[in-house]
């Protein structure tokens, strides 16, 4: 009998890409109906754009209508949350967050990706802080949302059309997050931890939430390197077994303990190498991989 299995979705980091025009999209395709395009292709894409700035309530209106009716997004949080409050005294700074829009993506809000600095240091109890501050639905997220400050006056977008768990990922990059204590705040918060492939950085896989987060961004050169057959046949292995609610055995774990053991777990993989226009074609190529291992 075949073991149930969490839902595997694989997809790119972001989709406006000039050197992406052309090769990936059509020539002729209007720059408006690449994430149509882009959506068709794939069950999955990480918003970039909120990372950078505060958008707008009718930008994820549109961008939920250009998508298919089971599309989930993925929306990286701001950086002045982590880069610039470093997660100090964040409650107005999510307040605006949640206000600006995000709600208005509905049933296709997937999981929230928090990205700390390199030079971000493991802190306990700043983490933490941090983590309770964070709402757990959509319906939490409205009303952090009305908390915003004038910023968002006249702008802001404070409700939901429907009720949801909120998930969150955090992804590190420094050295001194490998301690079982950050495993075990992470697990106390049901927070994941982003497995990261790249060369500067931490690749951990202990498992952390109820889902696995993953971000490919190339191993041997940041955000250019492509992907292999044999390396993807690697990753369509571990996403396989994530989603049984199994773990990766060939990764770098630090806890004591692994993860308690789940009957499923959904996965969420998104290629993020997309200097040289691999990241679309390494997620193509690793969903066929993961599709004949169903």
């Amino acid at each position: 009998m075949t073991r149930a299995a969490g839902k595997i979705r694989i997809g790119i980091s972001g989709w406006r890409y000039a050197p992406w025009r052309g090769i990936f999209y059509p020539k002729d395709l209007a720059q408006k109906d690449e994430l149509a395009f882009a959506a068709k292709a794939f069950p999955t894409i990480e918003i970039n754009g909120t990372f950078y700035s505060l958008q707008r309530p009718q930008s994820f209106a549109d961008w939920a209508a250009q998508t298919p009716d089971d599309f989930v997004f993925s929306v990286k949080g701001p950086r002045y949350v982590t880069h610039m409050l470093r997660l100090k005294n964040a409650e107005t700074a999510l307040a605006n967050f949640f206000a600006s829009g995000v709600l208005r993506l509905d049933r296709k809000l997937g999981p929230i990706l928090w990205q700390l600095p390199p030079n971000f240091q493991f802190d306990a109890e700043r983490l933490a802080a941090f983590f309770a501050a964070l709402p757990r639905d959509r319906r939490e997220a409205a009303a952090l949302a009305r908390r915003h400050d004038g910023k968002l006056s006249g702008r802001a977008w404070l409700r939901s059309a429907t009720n949801g768990k909120l998930r969150h990922a955090l992804e590190i990059r420094h050295d001194s997050f490998k301690a079982p204590q950050f495993i075990a705040l992470l697990r106390k918060f049901d927070i994941a931890l982003v497995c990261a492939d790249a060369v500067e950085w931490p690749r951990l896989m202990d498992v952390t939430a109820d889902f696995i987060y993953c971000r490919l961004h190339g191993s041997q050169e940041l955000y250019s390197s492509g992907y292999d057959g044999r390396a993807l046949a690697g990753w369509a292995r571990r996403a396989a077994a994530w989603a049984q609610g199994d773990d990766a055995e060939d990764g770098e774990h630090i806890a004591d303990r692994p993860a308690r053991r789940r009957a499923a777990r959904d996965v969420f993989v998104y290629f993020d190498n997309d200097a040289k226009v691999r990241a679309p074609f390494d997620a193509q190529s690793l969903a066929k991989k993961v599709a004949r291992l169903a």
